[in-house]
């Protein structure tokens, strides 16, 4: 198969960065260690490469009640420069996806009424998504999968908003979290909003594919790839599609894997009826953070057990937090299963002492 390459691509060649498959992109996993990544972000700055992120812009009258449809969160208050968080459920309330819904600011010369941003490898899936609902709905919107049409940089770190000042004429002193603006970034037109998946102050950049290169190459600082990009989503204990959930091998509705938070029983949509049922009666499972008290790195897969060796899970994530210096993971654990309880998880066939507790790892 052949992978498809992002638009920054001759860039990560040059810079000698390793490579790996993700999602049907090719992509960096890093550019010099993970560590040295990791720790760029959380003590100053760091940039990504995720135009592996899809784009679906929705278009004309009914483009608010299609979409509002279409996730578990409400978007029909959004005002222009807002965006929220939701799931993207089926019938079952199973999560297909997490997706960040924003409402373009009017300034933005795209032609966009929404802009969906699902996960990597999802863009098709969910265009035709939107595209099937809207005709079985008779609803009048434009679907477009653009994914391949815009570049996106994510400019996460404490000095983010310093560097980024330098380099844009846009205001971000007046930018909230799940915000945006446009202005010229390096002399481009660019999205810009404060989101991020790292748990530190920073942005996300969405601009034309074909000026890839002019707005990366302007924002001088460390280069991070996928592998550090894990390491900082799981201290916040934040949700990895395909992963942490799939609806095929690991189906989960927003109750079970933590995010109610982004779930609104009050706006209908797509598995509205089965999340309230959850939401009535309770859900068996829930996602916990694990901590290793032994040495060890709990890694997708491995056994969670409870100190009499009866089987609790299975690590879903799992990585040695180079900000905590121990192994951290998130599980699927029985309701009954409370927080700093004492479990093992079995660690290449042996069984390590940990913990569980609530996350984010880190208190950001």
């Amino acid at each position: 198969m052949t992978l498809r390459q992002p638009p920054l691509a001759d860039a990560h060649e040059a810079s000698g960065a390793t490579l790996t498959e993700f999602g049907g992109w090719e992509m960096p996993v890093e550019f010099d260690s993970i560590r040295a990544e990791h720790e760029a972000v959380r003590e100053s700055v760091g940039r990504f490469d995720v135009s592996h992120m899809g784009q679906l812009t929705v278009t004309g009258p009914d483009a608010r009640r299609l979409t509002n449809r279409l996730v578990t969160n409400d978007i029909a208050d959004l005002d222009p420069g807002e965006s929220n968080y939701a799931a993207i459920t089926d019938d079952r309330g199973a999560m297909l996806d997490d997706t960040v819904v924003y409402r373009p600011p009017e300034a933005w010369s795209v032609d966009a009424d929404y802009l969906v941003v699902p996960n990597a490898g999802h863009d098709d899936e969910m265009t035709e998504r939107w595209i099937d609902h809207r005709d079985a709905w008779e609803l009048d919107a434009t679907v477009r999968n653009r994914t391949e049409s815009f570049a996106m940089v994510a400019l996460q770190g404490r000095d983010a908003r310093n560097l980024l000042a330098g380099e844009t004429d846009a205001d971000l002193g007046e930018l909230g979290r799940f915000e945006s603006t446009v202005g010229a970034v390096a002399g481009v037109e660019t999205l810009v909003s404060r989101t991020g998946y790292t748990g530190e102050s920073g942005y996300e950049l969405i601009y034309p594919w074909d000026e890839a290169e002019t707005v990366w190459s302007a924002l001088e600082c460390q280069p991070c790839g996928l592998g550090a990009r894990d390491t900082l989503r799981l201290e916040m204990g934040f949700l990895l599609s395909g992963q942490d959930f799939d609806p095929e091998e690991n189906p989960r509705n927003p109750y079970e894997a933590g995010i109610g938070f982004a779930v609104d029983l009050d706006s209908e949509f797509v598995g509205r009826d089965a999340l309230e049922g959850a939401d009535v009666e309770g859900v068996d499972e829930k996602l916990r953070g694990i901590e290793l008290v032994d040495r060890g790195v709990p890694r997708s897969g491995y056994a969670v057990e409870s100190t009499d060796g009866d089987s609790l899970g299975e690590i879903t994530s799992g990585t040695m937090s180079p900000t905590l210096g121990r192994g951290i993971g998130l599980a699927y654990l029985p309701v009954e299963v409370g927080l700093d309880e004492s479990i093992r998880v079995s660690v290449r066939g042996e069984p390590k002492k940990a913990r569980t507790t609530a996350t984010p790892f880190l208190d950001r």
